[in-house]
């Protein structure tokens, strides 16, 4: 446990003079309402993962699911699976075996990358599926907007080394691993304790394992697939068979491997299921698990919080004065450099080519930080060199090695644009973080009431942690105090019991509704400002 967090790590004062060396860290800070879990990379904020209690994430779910609709038009059918938008499952996303129409060819094992086994249909969706028909599927990605969730019959069953594939053919082994030897190991090892029946997919942690860890994955997931088949055999669509793990464990699994050099957590609950698991899958990595129980909030300590406010910001400033424009549409996000105060020492041409090189990286950052999918346009400062266009798009692509999705970025065109594409899973955070504006009818955005009830809890823990004062006036608009104090789920009774504070809500027309004002009750002073981060 932290004893000292001022002194074991100082953000604003000491980091600057003797700044940390470590290379990873991942940075849990959970709550009753909102887990949220951060991946630092040399001390900067590179990934912000976020679930809360009324948006659990359905990415990784199996459900047996019913044939609502087919669409012979788009080659695709709309299924239910107990939600409330129908899920949408396109031809290409049938495993091999419906209708028995997989190209031959591919029986030979592959040495790809972690993909879906895609294969080429010469049968229409209507002749595979009917209205009606039970199908299991798993959900490949969230609802965005208005689009229910994508579905594929391409069921996968992630573990710490593999990925176990009902149904499956093939061995393939993580692009990550480059050692040509250790990937026929690691084929031959799978392959010999792989039931019938089952493919696989061999994950970068696989690495360096030997067959003892590999059987004990292979038995856990088979076991857990034998629970899936029985249930489904069991239950009427539409039904869930299948929860994938909640965002701690997926990213204990996931991320938490040996090059991270710690794990810090602000909640016991957490802790001891992270340790359970640990003790389980890997117990080497327990004695870099931290528990974190000081009143500064974990977040605040490592600098966290001020990234997170600054991610929800349409225009980002660089060090040197450059700065960025990231605007998002339903179709599409357009990032925009500009030199803004950036002068430089050379000639115009040297001052472009390096507000671009120092954009390349921070753009790189903001895509994983932001989680931003889709389409993705990239307006450079247009530069007349080949060979500066030709460093920039290297540049560019090696920022982007690190982020963990798929993308395909094309060289820079002579109009000075890169054009890439990121996949999306989940709406990018800042559909998370904020709401369409009630106003201007979502032309703009605002927070949303459910971030700026985390504000506030937040504000108050450091209110408790940096002020004598035990009595306050919480102003909100009567739109927040609908999800803040009214109700069973009263969170404002919580906050004041679990704080021993005294918090007496005042509902104000006038104020802002995504703003909040702070009095202390005894002198009516304002202290809004005082902890606010």
């Amino acid at each position: 446990m932290i004893k000292n967090p001022l002194v074991w790590f100082s953000r604003e004062k000491e980091s600057k003079k003797h700044p940390e060396k470590l290379s990873k860290e991942i940075v849990i800070n959970a709550s009753d309402f909102e887990t949220r879990i951060a991946l630092l990379e040399e001390g900067r904020l590179m990934e912000l993962m976020v679930e809360r209690a009324d948006r659990e994430r359905i990415a990784g779910d199996i459900y047996k699911a019913k044939v609502n609709s087919i669409l012979p038009g788009m080659q695709a059918a709309f299924l239910d699976i107990g939600l409330e938008k129908s899920a949408f499952l396109h031809v290409s996303d049938l495993a091999w075996h419906y209708g028995s129409q997989a190209d031959e060819e591919l029986e030979e094992l592959e040495e790809e990358a972690p993909a879906p086994e895609r294969h080429r249909f010469r049968a229409s969706i209507e002749e595979i599926l009917k209205k009606g028909d039970e199908v299991l599927i798993q959900v490949v990605k969230e609802q965005i907007g208005t689009k229910g969730p994508r579905v594929t019959t391409e069921l996968a069953l992630p573990g710490r080394f593999l990925v176990l594939i009902p149904g499956g053919r093939a061995v393939r082994v993580s692009k990550r691993i480059s050692n040509w030897a250790e990937k026929r190991r690691l084929k031959d090892v799978a392959l010999k304790h792989l039931p019938s029946g089952f493919g696989a997919i061999i994950r970068t942690e696989g690495e360096g394992k030997d067959e003892k860890e590999f059987s004990a994955d292979l038995k856990s997931l088979a076991h857990l697939w034998k629970k899936i088949s029985r249930l489904s055999r069991r239950v009427k669509a539409p039904a869930l068979l299948y929860k994938e793990s909640g965002s701690t464990t997926s990213v204990i699994r996931d991320l938490f491997t040996s090059d991270v050099d710690r794990l810090v957590c602000d909640n016991k609950d957490e802790y001891r299921k992270i340790i359970r698991y640990l003790k389980e899958v890997a117990p080497e990595l327990r004695s870099k698990v931290v528990l974190y129980a000081e009143p500064v909030p974990i977040f605040d300590l490592y600098g966290i919080e001020p990234e997170i406010d600054k991610m929800l910001e349409r225009k980002i400033w660089l060090k040197r004065g450059v700065y960025l424009v990231i605007d998002q549409t339903e179709a599409l996000v357009t990032v925009d450099v500009n030199t803004g105060r950036f002068v430089g020492k050379d000639n115009q041409e040297q001052t472009i080519f390096r507000a671009n090189m120092e954009a390349a990286k921070e753009i790189a950052r903001q895509i994983r930080l932001r989680d931003i999918g889709g389409l993705i346009i990239v307006d450079f400062i247009d530069m007349p060199s080949r060979e500066h266009r030709r460093r920039l798009f290297e540049e560019f692509r090696s920022a982007m090695r690190s982020d963990r999705s798929k993308y395909a970025i094309s060289p820079i065109s002579e109009f000075g644009l890169i054009e890439m594409t990121r996949e999306r899973v989940r709406p990018s955070l800042i559909f998370t973080f904020s709401d369409p504006c009630p106003t201007c009818s979502g032309f703009g955005r605002i927070l949303s009431k459910e971030t700026l009830a985390t504000k506030i809890e937040r504000w108050f823990k450091r209110a408790k942690a940096g002020s004598a004062t035990r009595s306050f006036k919480l102003i909100i608009h009567p739109y927040l105090a609908e999800a803040v104090a009214d109700g069973a789920g009263n969170r404002i009774a919580l906050l004041s019991k679990n704080l021993k504070l005294d918090i007496d809500v005042i509902r104000d027309t006038f104020t802002p509704p995504d703003r909040f004002r702070v009095l202390e009750a005894d002198t009516k002073k304002e202290v809004t400002e005082l902890f606010m981060k």
